[in-house]
């Protein structure tokens, strides 16, 4: 039952190339930084990364990124990543462009064992009738486009199916931990990481702060350790945010 291992190295040391990682987070908070930091360390390549986005050019997922270690990116924002421009456009990168609230209940709905569900976002939109560049090819042309997906009408109002997902692998960034992974978020840290670490066969986590068993207030525990296979205090963490506007 003690799921602590000693450093991000150990705990990330079996994500292999062609695995697919969830990462939570949003922006650049909440993210598992060192988990991050180890594995531009370790180099698995043609990794399928879903996370809301693609953090920046030098920090949070910017860095496999910019190390190549990518094949596709699922996500719902990625406007803050120049070298994640440059990679789509030139048919490096396949890129899945989801709702941002598609993205989390289809990430919800992997974790509680639902294979799909109905959502009127996105109906009647490229999202649902297909034909969104997924990848291009070096002369620009669209290599791979979305494919159309099913519809249904309910009281009147088109829905699309949206399928779940699941992940190989889940990083994810808590506050608070004990060495039997129960786990407490703070603040904005709450998107994304709750529902991946229910939909991952094996869930990593990153904590600010080890605490003994117990320690924890049972009705606080947002993700209990049952869905937690390793657990580790981060050494550091970075407040970063992905632009600051200067007024004039």
């Amino acid at each position: 039952m003690n799921k602590l291992v000693a450093t991000p190295r150990d705990a990330c040391a079996d994500i292999h190339d062609g695995a697919t990682l969830l990462a939570g987070g949003f922006g650049l908070c909440g993210i598992p930084e060192n988990c991050i930091r180890a594995l531009a360390e370790l180099g698995p390549k043609n990794l399928t990364v879903v996370s809301n986005n693609c953090g920046v050019d030098d920090f949070g997922l910017g860095i496999l990124l910019r190390n190549r270690q990518l094949a596709k990116m699922i996500s719902s924002y990625v406007g803050e990543n120049k070298e994640f421009e440059r990679q789509y456009l030139s048919g490096e990168l396949e890129v899945e462009l989801v709702p941002q609230g598609t993205l989390a209940e289809r990430i919800r709905a992997g974790g509680a064992g639902i294979p799909a569900f109905y959502t009127p976002t996105g109906a009647g939109t490229v999202v649902s009738d297909g034909g969104l560049p997924l990848k291009y090819a070096a002369d620009g042309k669209v290599a791979k486009a979305s494919l159309k997906k099913e519809t249904r009408e309910f009281n009147g109002r088109l829905y699309v199916l949206e399928p779940a997902i699941t992940g190989d692998f889940a990083i994810v960034k808590a506050w608070k931990g004990d060495r039997l992974g129960n786990l407490v978020y703070r603040h904005t840290a709450m998107n994304f990481n709750p529902m991946m670490a229910t939909a991952a066969k094996t869930t990593i986590a990153e904590v600010e702060e080890l605490v003994e068993v117990g320690a924890l207030n049972p009705a606080e525990i947002h993700t209990p350790g049952i869905y937690v296979h390793r657990i580790f205090q981060g050494a550091s963490y970075e407040k970063r945010i992905e632009r600051r506007t200067v007024r004039q």
